[in-house]
């Protein structure tokens, strides 16, 4: 196995690769950097930074602002995940603001209401956890951020994007259009609160959400709470318990995120430790897992055949279908994965040389295999964000309402949707991710950092339910073979059967025990490797135009020097609205 020339990674050299141009530039800053999928929210990150704030500080700001400019994804009624690199430390450490399940919440109160398949259904309101994001927010200030500011300077970008009204973006408003009837049908005050002109904003219309800058507010001026305590709470729990959910109060008021350790895979590092990146990622109950187990398959793969995956033509058979392959196998476990306050979810076994190994036995490089257990399928709304300060520090975020709006049900004054979240739980006695009170579900959103010899290399993540660990997969390795940071991300990628109309033909996620199903590529992809991987046993099919959301979207910072002084290098996904800007 041949060690990673890192030549490769410097921003500035650019592969000589054909079938799909950049029709973006990567950018730079020598202090700091915000990349998202919305424009104004980056402008939200680079005022804090401007005020003195750091990473930390600038990525709470630019997820505030993304719930103003992009809510069919994110919002203050969802979940949160974080990643934080200190320059000082040199360390990596995280923040799960996930919500957990009601604590009344069992199967048996399910098989009750009459759900009786292997998920909650999205619009159902018991499919509604608590909500994480504004403790995951307070939790990342607190423990991440610069000292330097008040809660209320940070969330006050957001709350003036509130009142004063975004114009929406193209993308953005076909996600509103999509959403229409589920927010008519989820919530009678839709016409004030999200919908003043009847139906969903073209792209130019201005929105303004008064109710969400109040409820902003609130969280600025009580922290804990005045989310989890008081009017909002109380108006959460009077929708959750009027479509026959039970959360109550008590659930609300104990909500708190937590810290914790992040795990990693050291990929292609030798003896020494002087070779190769880290990946990191957050423990179960993410699936970040997913990403790292793949990436060690990938590794041993290339030690028990001889070869060096990123000497193989980019995107050629054999590379796509050891990669396809990695990530069948990754998947598998996801069956693992779970709350690890409730359940043990065996992560270090999963990780061993030896596990890895006996996986990446079961590939043959001729032909698709048969695995079990779990069924990587349906996408999610999400929105991933990157930051980085002149100190050195980054932060790698991630929010999400889960299905697009969530449930679309809006308690009365607040401004926000209520997520979806607790539909990851498999409804199956005896299964380690079975629902139960005061548990957290399988979460697909996923942050990621990328450390070479205990240095920062990147922040980046890739949005969209479970492409998530395969975009993680996807360009990382791209960076790695030579990539710039934003062609790393418009390169065109692949995504296992991640939830068009066509997909899953069998039935849910949770009841289908195999990962034999449709791989979806993108335009760019030779139709000839299609062909190719057809005949091997893969089912193909080629996804365009907005399909090719079913990829997800990604955000990028790269750290790199030049003449002993730090440059950021920033992209962002060019299958999003959003941008990565600099600051000056």
């Amino acid at each position: 196995m041949a060690p990673l020339d890192f030549s490769r990674l410097h921003p500035s050299y650019e592969p000589q690769f054909a079938h799909f141009p950049s029709r973006r530039s990567s950018i730079f800053s020598t202090k700091g950097v915000i990349a998202t999928s919305q424009p104004l929210a980056c402008q939200a990150g680079l005022e804090i930074l401007n005020k003195g704030g750091n990473a930390a500080d600038a990525a709470v700001a630019t997820a505030a602002a993304l719930n103003v400019t992009e809510p069919s994804c994110t919002g203050i009624g969802g979940d949160i995940f974080c990643l934080f690199y200190d320059a000082k430390s040199k360390t990596v450490k995280g923040i799960n603001g996930s919500g957990r399940a009601p604590k009344g919440l069992t199967l048996e109160y399910l098989r009750s209401q009459g759900i009786n398949g292997d998920s909650i259904p999205l619009t159902n309101l018991n499919s509604v956890t608590v909500p994480g994001a504004a403790a995951g927010w307070l939790k990342t200030i607190s423990e991440f951020g610069s000292g330097k500011l008040s809660m209320r300077e940070i969330l006050d970008p957001a709350i003036r994007l509130a009142r004063e009204g975004v114009p929406e973006h193209e993308l953005n408003s076909r996600a509103w259009a999509n959403s229409e009837s589920l927010i008519k049908n989820a919530s009678p005050n839709w016409k004030e609160m999200m919908m003043p002109d009847g139906s969903f904003p073209l792209p130019s219309h201005v929105m303004t959400h008064p109710e969400l800058a109040d409820t902003f507010e609130a969280v600025a001026e009580h922290g804990r709470e005045g989310f989890y305590k008081g009017r909002i709470a109380e108006a959460i729990v009077d929708l959750v318990r009027s479509g026959g959910g039970i959360m109550t109060l008590e659930d609300l008021a104990e909500a708190d995120a937590e810290v914790i350790q992040p795990i990693k895979y050291d990929f292609k590092v030798g003896e020494a430790g002087d070779q190769g990146v880290s990946l990191w990622e957050c423990p179960p109950n993410g699936q970040g897992l997913t990403a790292l187990i793949a990436l060690g398959i990938i590794e041993a793969v290339e030690v028990q055949h001889g070869i060096d995956v990123l000497d193989l033509p980019h995107n050629s058979t054999l590379y796509l279908h050891i990669l396809i392959e990695a990530l069948r196998l990754a998947f598998a476990a996801r069956y693992y994965v779970t709350d690890p306050d409730v359940v043990h979810v065996p992560v270090e076994q999963l990780l061993t040389k030896e596990y890895l190994i006996k996986r990446a036995a079961l590939i043959d490089l001729k032909k698709s295999g048969h695995i079990t257990h779990g069924n990587p399928i349906n996408s999610s709304d999400t929105v991933y964000l990157a930051t980085a300060d002149n100190e050195g520090n980054s932060c790698s975020f991630i929010a999400s309402n889960y299905a697009g709006f969530g449930t679309g049900a809006i308690p009365k004054g607040t401004g926000f949707t209520l997520q979806n979240r607790g539909t990851g739980f498999t409804l199956k006695e005896g299964h380690p991710n079975n629902v139960a009170g005061g548990k957290r579900p399988y979460h697909t959103i996923i942050p990621a950092m990328v450390t070479q010899n205990g240095n920062l290399l990147m922040s980046y993540g890739v949005m969209g339910g479970f492409m998530q660990p395969q975009g993680h997969v996807q360009v990382l390795l791209n960076k790695l073979r030579g990539f710039s940071v934003q062609s790393s991300l418009d390169s065109p990628r692949f995504c296992i059967s991640a939830g068009l109309p066509n997909a899953n033909k069998k039935g849910s996620e949770s009841s289908v025990g195999d990962i034999n199903s449709e791989i979806y590529f993108e335009d760019g992809i030779s139709l000839e490797v299609v062909k190719e991987l057809s005949k091997m046993g893969h089912t193909c099919e080629i996804v365009s135009e907005f399909q090719r959301g079913i990829a997800g979207r990604g955000q990028i910072i790269q750290r790199v020097e030049h003449n002993n002084r730090r440059v950021w290098a920033a992209g962002s996904d060019l299958r999003g609205d959003g941008c990565a800007v600099g600051q000056i």
